[in-house]
């Protein structure tokens, strides 16, 4: 089996999410269009291989006080919620998105809402493959919201910095772009009764 048609499943996935999600914003749905005009490509969008720009998948931590567990980005600089690059086993994003989110936090017992709060594309420099040189290219990155369960500690991981709790109004710089425009969905999410 090749890299790409490991990545046909998660594929599958990306392409049904997208296809069903209401966006929270007229900016996340017209990221959630390019998204899926990348898909087009096949699932090779799933993969860093596809230089254009390919799916990633994040989560914004969330605690029982409504502070979000931003990481300030080891390479970037910048703070952010924790995710990245999808793995052909995950299967979904959703599954990829909570995979990064305890990887990158160190929390176990995360409990992931399936479905997106936003999606995001930026531009990013990373390598398309082991190996591979490092090259400009874009991040299509479908962003979930994650609760973390009481009493947690988080842990930093090899790609960040520093990881830290943040209230809406006192959030830390500098900050990634797309970051602020996740909280009101994330928040919005946290009224359903099935959540918290």
């Amino acid at each position: 089996m090749t890299l790409f048609e490991d990545a046909v499943t998660l594929f599958e996935d990306a392409v049904e999410t997208l296809g069903r999600w209401r966006a929270t914003s007229e900016a996340a749905d017209l990221a959630r269009k390019r998204t899926q005009e990348l898909l087009a490509a096949g699932p090779v969008a799933m993969t860093r291989r596809h230089r254009p720009g390919h799916v990633t998948a994040s989560a914004l931590i969330v605690d029982e006080r409504r502070r979000v567990l931003l990481c300030l980005h080891g390479r970037l600089g910048l703070w952010m919620q924790v995710g990245g690059h999808c793995e052909a086993a995950d299967g979904t994003l959703a599954v990829a998105a909570l995979r990064e989110a305890t990887e990158e936090s160190g929390i176990a017992g995360l409990r992931l809402d399936p479905d997106p709060i936003d999606v995001d594309i930026h531009p990013v420099r990373c390598a398309a493959a082991a190996g591979e040189p490092a090259g400009p290219t874009h991040h299509y990155d479908v962003r979930f919201l994650a609760v973390c369960p009481p009493g947690a500690v988080e842990r930093i991981s090899d790609e960040s910095a520093a990881l830290g709790w943040f209230t809406a109004d006192d959030l830390p710089s500098p900050l990634a772009d797309g970051v602020v425009q996740q909280l009101a969905p994330a928040f919005a999410r946290l009224g359903r009764p099935d959540q918290m």
